[in-house]
């Protein structure tokens, strides 16, 4: 059948199984916004304020499904608008498909109106990228873009499209979509070895990471870390693969990882590193991390072994596929002694102090676990919160917590909540985030109102830059250096003026009640928390440091 380019993005959006994407629509992209007003019944589009609001909520969409995130935009500022959630996909791993308008062929390279080079600009934050220069060509393109975000290494990739290719007519075959399938090559020498280390280990640990959760590995890999009894410990992107509270779950490593965790790396004499790239915030001294243990480094992406820590084995592809090969060839073990001595560190272990007169992080967010229950998708922005959120959420299930962790994008919360919570099926979405980083992306209220989303967006508002200024009290003798942000918003007003219901809390009896009221809300509650601006992240190892000089007092 011939179709026009535009109900040719369309029909293939339908075919590659999209039923939601995100978008802002513009001049170079009206054609494919009618192609969505015919499709309407089958592709529901979710207008945000913002298009960079758009590719975040397309980012927290694919982190909470694991299927393709697809965000809309029109040439010129509208796709340069996408860049930083491109960006942020493109660190993390998430696969996304963006969608570029652009003037038409022959304007290009003419500085028209609203035009931009994006293949070119995002070429660094992309898997991969197209310029559609013939409607013939369109459908395979589009294809190949869904195939290639989802293979291997997840990612996003940017299809660019002219406005007239969009006009234009072509034949049009329907095509069965085909899952992406990646096949390891497996060797069954490498994983005897591999098995045979495991084996061998006397104080064994697991460090896992987001590749983990990308392949849906955390059925194997706990079942690898029972039968052989070894303790993991996982980044911020793996967060919720192993259940909160489990024996073998170490917790987070790193940075503002818990002192024993780090401790347990430093002595082990074998760590897993399975699904993760150490990187700076985990492996802050290359050359004095799990400096006593031989490193066995199972990843998809072969570029990322020995990148950032030389190993001393690796098995490279999907971890899933790996793990499963391996675990039959791992014998039963138990380590009593290396689990004894970790139980003996953990009860020394940093932990915070209540206070009923103040709001303390650690406990906001437990009453707001406590509340929310095993099932609420949890999502941050960047900063103190995102630490403390990561510290302190009961985790139980993978994909509940979305969070920007290679990039570190501030303004990415809320965009991403929005998207979450649409994938979620509309349940209870938890957004923490800081009055720094609110700020930056707060204009999405307007699409949680207009979506009636049930959203509780918690405002830990300390009046600074939080992290930035934690490090300026540590590392710089307190000069605080344009990071109190003197600012009046009042956020409460501020969400009732967008329509949303808007409350503040100064003490814990303050916001159990508020977060009672959020419970009973259908729409978007946001809580306003004031916190102490002295209030700090740790434990903290200072960067280019090792778990021994770790700061665990404020």
């Amino acid at each position: 059948m011939v179709l026009t380019g535009a109900d040719i993005f369309a029909e293939v959006l339908v075919e590659q199984g999209v039923e939601t994407l995100f978008g802002y629509p513009g001049g170079a992209v009206l054609n494919l916004y009618d192609a969505l007003y015919k499709y309407s019944g089958k592709i529901r589009h979710i207008m945000t304020a913002h298009e960079q609001g758009a590719a975040h909520a397309a980012d927290g969409y694919a982190r909470a499904t694991g299927k393709t995130g697809v965000v809309l935009a029109t040439s010129g500022p509208g796709a340069t608008n996408l860049v930083t959630g491109i960006a942020t996909a493109y660190m993390d791993s998430i696969p996304m498909v963006a969608i570029t308008g652009n003037v038409g062929t022959s304007l290009i390279g003419r500085d028209s109106f609203q035009e931009v080079y994006i293949a070119g600009i995002t070429m660094p934050i992309t898997k991969h990228n197209f310029v559609v220069r013939k409607v013939d060509e369109l459908a395979d393109i589009l294809r190949d873009a869904f195939r290639i975000a989802q293979t291997g290494r997840k990612g996003p990739v940017l299809v660019d499209i002219p406005k007239d290719v969009t006009g234009a007519t072509a034949e049009f075959t329907p095509v069965k979509p085909q899952i992406p399938v990646y096949k390891t090559e497996l060797d069954g020498q490498e994983l005897a070895r591999a098995a045979q280390v495991i084996g061998n280990a006397r104080r064994p640990v697991i460090y896992f990471g987001g590749g983990v959760a990308a392949s849906e590995a955390g059925e194997e890999l706990y079942a690898l870390a029972k039968k052989a009894e070894i303790p993991a410990t996982y980044t911020m992107m793996a967060a919720g693969v192993l259940s909160y509270g489990d024996p073998l779950n170490l917790g987070l490593l790193g940075m503002h990882g818990c002192r024993t965790t780090n401790r347990a790396v430093n002595e082990a004499d074998l760590v897993l590193a399975i699904g993760t790239r150490f990187s700076d915030r985990v492996a802050l001294n290359t050359e004095k991390f799990a400096k006593n243990a031989a490193i066995l480094q199972i990843d998809i992406d072969p570029s990322e072994v020995n990148k950032n820590v030389e190993v001393d084995y690796s098995l490279v592809g999907d971890v899933k596929q790996i793990l499963q090969a391996l675990l039959p060839l791992v014998k039963d073990a138990k380590h009593t002694e290396w689990m004894t001595q970790i139980q003996a560190w953990q009860a020394q272990d940093y932990r915070p102090k209540d206070d009923k007169y103040c709001i303390r992080p650690h406990q906001l967010i437990g009453k707001m676990c406590e509340l929310a229950g095993p099932d609420a998708l949890y999502v941050t922005d960047v900063g103190q919160h995102q630490m403390w959120a990561t510290q302190y959420i009961r985790h139980v299930k993978p994909r509940s917590f979305l969070t920007s962790g290679g990039l570190g994008t501030m303004g990415y919360g809320l965009g991403a909540a929005i998207g979450g919570c649409i994938a979620n099926g509309r349940k209870r979405t938890v957004l923490f985030t800081g009055d720094g980083s609110f700020g930056m992306n707060l204009n999405e209220m307007a699409t949680a109102v207009s979506q009636n989303l049930p959203l509780t967006i918690v405002v830990m508002n300390n009046d600074v830059l939080g992290m930035v200024r934690q490090w300026q009290t540590i590392f710089y003798d307190c000069h605080y250096s344009h990071t109190t942000l003197d600012r009046r918003t009042d956020f409460p007003a501020l969400a009732a003026a967008f329509g949303a219901k808007g409350v503040s809390a100064h003490t814990m009896e303050e916001l159990k009640k508020a977060l009672d009221e959020a419970d009973q809300s259908d729409g978007p509650v946001l809580i306003d928390c004031h916190i102490g601006m002295d209030e700090k992240v740790l434990p903290m190892i200072p960067p280019g440091r090792s778990a021994r000089d770790m700061i665990v007092k404020g």
